[in-house]
């Protein structure tokens, strides 16, 4: 009976082993087939995208790494050359300077920005153009310059036609040749707009670029903004200034040449970034346009995820607005294609393309954790995050911020670049899409009561 058994065992092994094979030889049909189907393509698609997303790594991993490069060698040229004993842009500018501060519904701050210009070191008029406010805006101007003594406040309403009308209004209106540009939103110390207009002793400088500070910076979001605007935006400056093609002038603080702002046709109402719309035309029409590092102005910046989503839609979309409508610069002569040349395409590669792509890095990252090497790819991140957080530190040591902040820079890259990358994205659907975005107000607390952390 044991043998008996044993044979049968190896027969009904032998059959089984045979069904098997001949299962496999078998045309797959219904859900079987479609299984086996989508595992080809999976598999396909994998050995395609794998090496793909590879060499896009590759290349936005040299194009941010050239990046944050040229910042630091330019940035550091830039400060050696503006700060050395010797440097000057000419004889002082001491003639009086005609402010222009657009305002609707900022009855929580518009006083607190008076208070600042109050202190000014130099002589100013100011011009506040009430853009059709319903919060009483212009009666609280008029009652601050009263209490404050001042008269050199001139308050003009008008019917409500958004901020580049109220620009214009303030530019006819200014009694003199320099003017200023601010928010209604943003306080300046002392001896700001002295600094911010010594540029112009150089009759080849059209504008002024000044130096924006976040004043709210003590909430999460406003530490992640501060270390943004010290680290993004005032080395690019840096650099873009000595490569003259600086594409964008702050709305919180910028100084320009009357006549310049007459040349290019003021402020353009066509997109919704007017003062990139503003700095490239004047790059086109031969001025220069500087960054001055002294001028600082402390703005308030939003003070929740929503809003900072509104104000940096618009300042993308705005910006890729204002890029499209000077595209003809690439093929023009002069001052003109020059920007076109240099300027246009240092924007495109540094401010939305590898941007864009950045996120290639977090992916191949999640990719490397879970499938490849944990060790290894955790490495690399910290890797990447110590040069960012060195060139951070040496934009701090620039502006002589305090470090501690670049405490929240690891979180930062964790919550607050995915959330850009999300606003960037979704700025060039809508500009592909040939979407309309309108003007949205961010709501303001009017907490930048005076220039915090100013030395």
């Amino acid at each position: 009976m044991r043998r008996g058994g044993t044979a049968e065992g190896q027969a009904g092994a032998q059959v089984s082993a045979s069904d098997r094979l001949q299962a496999a030889h078998r045309e797959a049909t219904g859900a079987t087939l479609y299984e086996g189907k989508a595992l080809l393509v999976a598999v396909a698609v994998a050995e395609w995208t794998v090496p793909t997303l590879s060499v896009g790594l590759v290349v936005v991993g040299v194009a941010v790494i050239g990046r944050f490069g040229m910042m630091l060698i330019l940035a550091r040229s830039h400060y050696r050359q503006r700060n050395r004993r010797r440097f000057s842009w000419g004889e002082p500018v001491t003639r009086p300077v005609s402010m222009i501060v657009p305002a609707y519904n900022e009855k929580e701050c518009i006083a607190n920005t008076l208070k600042s210009l109050a202190q000014s070191t130099h002589p100013i008029e100011i011009i506040v153009v009430d853009d059709g406010s319903t919060d009483g805006t212009s009666e609280i101007a008029r009652s601050a310059a009263d209490s404050l003594g001042m008269f050199n406040v001139r308050v003009i309403r008008q019917e409500n036609a958004g901020k580049p009308a109220a620009l214009n209004n303030g530019v006819r209106s200014a009694s003199h040749d320099l003017v200023v540009m601010m928010d209604g939103d943003t306080v300046f110390e002392a001896d700001t707009v002295r600094q911010l207009v010594q540029p112009f002793a150089d009759p080849e400088v059209g504008a002024v670029a000044g130096n924006a500070k976040v004043g709210n910076r003590d909430t999460v979001i406003g530490a992640w903004q501060h270390i943004e605007y010290v680290m993004g935006f005032n080395l690019d400056r840096r650099m873009y200034d000595l490569l003259r093609c600086m594409p964008t002038i702050p709305g919180a603080i910028g100084a320009f040449r009357r006549e310049a702002v007459l040349q290019v046709g003021g402020m353009s109402e066509d997109t919704l970034a007017e003062d990139t719309d503003i700095t490239i035309a004047m790059h086109r029409e031969g001025w220069r346009v500087v960054y001055q590092e002294h001028a600082r102005a402390w703005t308030e910046a939003p003070g929740s995820l929503k809003q900072l989503w509104s104000q940096r839609y618009r300042w993308s979309y705005g910006t890729m607005q204002a890029l499209w409508k000077h595209r003809k610069s690439l093929t023009d002569k002069g001052p003109s294609g020059r920007f076109g040349r240099v300027g246009m395409p240092l924007v495109v590669i540094f401010q939305i393309v590898t941007p864009v792509f950045a996120p290639l890095i977090d992916v191949f990252t999640v990719y490397s954790m879970i499938f490849v090497d944990f060790r290894a790819a955790l490495l690399a991140w910290l890797a990447v995050l110590g040069v960012q957080l060195f060139c951070a530190a040496y934009a701090f040591r620039l502006d002589r911020e305090k470090y501690r902040y670049l405490l929240m820079m690891p979180l930062q890259q964790l919550a607050y670049r995915q959330m850009m990358y999300l606003v960037l994205i979704h700025s060039c659907i809508t500009a592909l899409t040939g979407g309309r975005l309108r003007w949205q107000k961010l709501k303001r607390t009017g907490e930048v009561g005076t220039p915090a952390g100013a030395p």
